[in-house]
């Protein structure tokens, strides 16, 4: 669990970045399953940052320089009636004690307090566009502030995106954040070997899932990260397949993408192994390309490397793997600089990793590749999906292969925290099946 403390250090480093401005930052909606039936809440990943609040109906506005307090909280108040439905709630009072709000009201008040705290400030800083209906009121409230111009009241003249500061501070991970995020790849990586062990042909794909999502929760993990992709045969050639509902073919490949969730941390990984425990020729010629593939993107994967450079060595190894099963012809620079390789690997090579697992920040700097520091966290994927067309040799059609792992930046290098899940083929062929 992060400190109290650790939050209250990211919103003042935030409204130091913010300068005479008021942040408003709104949680996620309650979602609809059907009916009267919801899905099961979890907090928007910018106001958790800054909060750790975890219930919904909540607004956080943080007000550098208000006298009677910087932060402050609407939410639900307390309700014996509706808790003893739903659970406890927090209520001003728990904001307050619990949760490091300097002042919290409930969140029925709002229209009445949040456009006092907009007056005189010359921007608000919210997440514009990712709730709209928030978005009206919030105009709202500051035309309310506008109509008071006549008083000597002045509103502000400028809505910035949030992201715009914020994203660059959740990029870089602080101690305690990759303290849960080695967590969360613990528990990730146990739940792929339970997976390996219990696999055998004749299985279906949920029951393979069952298995994660066991092994997940039994570890205190509340849910996923995503959706889980459980895909045997032909369909581990569908990058999100998430049906997990055919039949597993002795003989074919199964690839597993998934991760556990910790305090709204992800972890994230994929392993690709054959249901049967045992690699078939044209399947190991296929893997070892792509393992090899995640070795070379990991070797750049250091601080002071441009952020392409990974992709790049990953790209490279895949075309002359495919050169030289004959899957590709011509040149290793002119296919890598047509795009030639996409019909078999169309996806880049990974992505930034922390609250959401395709974590916040940009890519590009004006326009240039970013270079990677330390603190960032990002996964390597590379992978090979072999569609079922004439012009393949047999043994390679519908093999899909995705080997992903997650890589923390480190001054003197990097560490793959998900280095528990085993990918060397014999480490596989040992424990596939062994349950």
């Amino acid at each position: 669990m992060i400190s109290a403390k650790v939050f209250n250090r990211r919103r003042q480093d935030l409204m130091q970045l913010m300068g005479d401005g008021v942040a408003v930052i709104s949680t996620s909606r309650e979602a609809t399953r059907n009916r009267d039936v919801l899905y099961r809440f979890r907090p928007d990943s910018d106001f958790y940052y800054l909060t750790h609040f975890p219930e919904p109906h909540a607004i956080a506005v943080l007000s550098p320089g208000r006298e009677q307090g910087e932060y402050v909280l609407f939410c639900r108040d307390r309700d014996p009636q509706r808790e003893k439905w739903d659970g406890s709630r927090a209520g001003v009072s728990g904001a307050v004690e619990q949760y490091g709000a300097d002042d919290a009201f409930p969140i029925d008040d709002i229209g009445d307090i949040l456009p006092g705290l907009l007056e005189n400030r010359k921007k608000v800083y919210c997440n514009v566009g990712i709730y709209p209906e928030f978005d009206v009121k919030l105009l709202n409230w500051v035309n309310e502030v506008k109509s008071k111009s006549q008083t000597g009241v002045s509103a502000p003249h400028e809505i910035v995106d949030l992201g715009h500061v914020l994203h660059e501070l959740r990029l870089i991970k602080q101690t305690e954040e990759i303290t849960v995020m080695k967590r969360a790849a613990r528990i990730t990586a146990s739940a792929h070997r339970a997976a390996m062990r219990a696999c055998r042909p004749g299985m279906m794909e949920y029951e393979v899932e069952a298995e994660l999502q066991y092994q997940f929760r039994l570890a205190g993990s509340d849910y996923p990260a995503y959706p889980p992709i459980v895909a045997g045969g032909r369909n581990a050639c569908v990058l999100h397949y998430i049906d997990n509902a055919a039949p597993l073919q002795d003989g074919d490949m199964l690839l597993i993408d998934a991760g556990a969730e910790i305090d709204c941390y992800a972890a994230d990984i994929t392993r690709t192994f054959p249901v049967n425990g045992k690699f078939t020729a044209a399947q190991r010629d296929v893997y070892s390309i792509v393992l090899n593939a995640q070795a070379a993107a990991i070797d750049k994967t250091r601080a002071g490397v441009p952020w392409n450079e990974p992709h790049d060595a990953a790209v490279k190894t895949i075309v002359e793997g495919l050169i030289d099963l004959k899957l590709m012809t011509g040149s290793v620079e002119e296919i890598c600089e047509s795009g030639g390789y996409k019909r078999f690997y169309m996806h880049r090579t990974g992505h930034w990793l922390g609250m959401d697992v395709h974590d916040v920040g940009d890519y590009k700097i004006d326009g240039q590749w970013r270079q990677l520091e330390p603190g960032m966290t990002l996964t390597v994927e590379p992978g090979i999906y072999i569609p079922d067309d004439d012009d393949i040799d047999p043994h390679f059609r519908n093999i899909g292969i995705r080997i992903e792992d997650d890589v923390l930046i480190q001054r003197d290098g990097h560490m793959i925290l998900t280095k528990d899940a085993p990918k060397r083929i014999d480490d596989i062929e040992a424990l596939v099946g062994r349950s």
